[in-house]
């Protein structure tokens, strides 16, 4: 299995037979090399999408129509794209389980807010969500945008996830202190790498405080395009 950063949300995920682009933005976004997207998407079978904002969700319908591939992702979302873009969706909910060839996908709750642009303004787009993805003797809890939940000690509990994708970057979502309390807390991880930082100024711009906070646990800054092998 290997985890593959993208930049800002984005990630490459190939587990089971499944290799799952998360969040894939590139277009315009600052940390990802443009001359490399053929190779961030080569052999993607599957687009997953937390929520709809445009630093996650731009580049999902056009990605999945260039490579054939489904969009996942929350119903109302995946179902709008579908129909706005001619692409193949799999819709589901916050406690559902879909398999991706072979890798378990379950949608959790996160604590934020999902919209697309319109013409007039934000437009509502479903719901903002996280995923727990199971394969290959792992669990991956992705948190998408979010603030620390109650949630998240029933989420530990049941999942018992051992690596966590967690929004660090603040002003938008939990900043590494609040994100590290929130794996502290509710979660053992054996292995924590931050995202949602480093892409703005307004975001934080590197793990110190996430590493301080979680001793014992591997905290991996990602660098873009460099595989984390497991």
């Amino acid at each position: 299995m290997q985890i593959t950063w993208l930049g800002h949300s984005g990630f490459r995920i190939e587990i089971e037979g499944a290799t799952l682009l998360i969040d894939p933005w590139l277009t315009g976004n600052p940390l990802f090399p443009a001359d490399r997207r053929a190779e961030a998407l080569a052999g993607a079978t599957h687009v997953l999408l937390t929520h709809g904002h445009g630093d996650h969700a731009a580049d999902a319908a056009a990605i999945c129509k260039e490579l054939g591939i489904p969009l996942v992702g929350i119903y109302d979302l995946v179902s709008y794209l579908e129909g706005r873009d001619g692409i193949a969706s799999i819709g589901f909910n916050k406690g559902g389980t879909v398999d991706l060839a072979g890798a378990r996908v379950t949608m959790v709750n996160a604590c934020h807010s999902s919209t697309l642009s319109g013409a007039a303004g934000p437009v509502a787009a479903g719901s903002e969500a996280g995923y727990m993805i199971a394969g290959e003797g792992h669990t991956i809890y992705v948190s998408g945008d979010t603030d620390i939940m109650a949630d998240m000690q029933w989420m530990g509990e049941l999942h018992a996830p051992s690596i966590g994708i967690l929004c660090a970057g603040g002003h938008f979502t939990m900043d590494m202190k609040r994100a590290a309390w929130a794996a502290r807390r509710y979660f053992n991880f054996k292995t924590v790498i931050p995202c949602h930082y480093r892409t703005f100024g307004a975001l934080e711009q590197d793990a110190t405080d996430m590493v301080v906070e979680l001793p014992g646990v591997q905290v991996i800054e990602p660098q873009v395009l460099d595989p984390i092998r497991f």
